[in-house]
């Protein structure tokens, strides 16, 4: 038979813990520890970077506010990036322009659209830029990653996110990796824009990582003009353009652990008015955002 511990004391098998003497404070933690990561995807950053105050609806407040309508041009997108990942499925045979009508088909989203008129329409013009597009490509060779995952840790970032695609090109040391990101919206691009985005620096500082070898150049393939805006990086550039990430997540760290603290959400996570009010998903929720004049869901894909 077990004798029983003395008083104060756990026994062998796990008894309670004794509590502290009165006037001794519990210990909670040990100092110099490191403070958590903070877990991020580029949507993540630019959604704090874009307007303060639609992170905290997004990401803080729980229940979030309701959602405006579903925006035609999401849905156009997103349609037109799964019939590529697609089109990458099929055996090297099988991909040939003929496919895509049935891959975009498959994935068509439908919601957002005026009317449908506007939504054929939008379709003839994505299969129209699908087949124009995929005549650029090499149908027997594979991407290293199609809407591939890459993840990375700092000293403050936990980053992950999805590229569109990694290609592995000959470089004059070896293999080196590129990032391609397609886009659908109506206005074009030029290489400020793909030296300028911190989602694609990103991609390339957790690709080089996670594939070791090196990732230096990004692209952005403009589907409906069929232009390639791309931009050279170097180990200083990607630094910075991580530096920035870095500055990004404390100041949102240091919001939410004010709003913990008691501190006003509204100060907290300000916002002040500017075009992007209009497609913003919490206009109608949003103080600031109700005085903007709103966006039609279906805008910006007209002709």
């Amino acid at each position: 038979m077990r004798r029983p511990s003395p008083a104060g004391r756990p026994s062998s098998a796990g008894g309670r813990a004794p509590r502290p003497r009165e006037g001794q404070a519990e210990q909670l933690g040990f100092e110099g520890m490191p403070e958590r990561l903070f877990v991020c995807t580029p949507s993540k950053l630019g959604t704090y970077a874009d307007c303060p105050r639609r992170y905290r609806y997004s990401y803080v407040d729980r229940p979030a506010p309701p959602k405006g309508p579903p925006w035609a041009h999401n849905s156009l997108g997103a349609s037109v990036h799964t019939a590529l990942r697609n089109w990458y499925d099929l055996p090297h045979e099988r991909r040939r322009p003929e496919a895509l009508a049935v891959l975009l088909r498959g994935t068509w989203v439908r919601e957002g659209y005026r009317d449908e008129e506007q939504e054929r329409a939008a379709y003839r013009r994505a299969l129209g830029w699908l087949e124009a597009y995929v005549e650029t490509l090499e149908p027997e060779v594979d991407p290293l990653g199609v809407e591939r995952v890459v993840a990375v840790k700092t000293a403050v970032l936990a980053f992950n996110g999805r590229a569109d695609r990694i290609d592995s090109r000959p470089g004059p040391d070896g293999p080196e990796l590129v990032i391609v990101d397609y886009k659908t919206g109506r206005t074009g691009l030029d290489a400020d824009d793909a030296r300028g985005s911190q989602a694609l620096a990103l991609y390339a500082y957790a690709a080089e990582r996670t594939f070791r070898r090196p990732c230096r150049r990004v692209e952005l393939h403009h589907l409906p003009t069929g232009t390639v805006a791309a931009h050279e990086h170097t180990s200083e550039s990607l630094a910075r353009q991580v530096s920035r990430a870095e500055e990004t997540a404390r100041d949102i760290m240091a919001a939410e652990r004010a709003v913990a603290a008691g501190a006003d959400p509204d100060e907290a996570f300000p916002t002040t008015p500017s075009p992007r009010c209009g497609w913003c998903d919490y206009r109608r929720t949003c103080p600031v955002g109700a005085q903007t004049p709103g966006k039609e869901p279906w805008a910006a894909v007209e002709s």
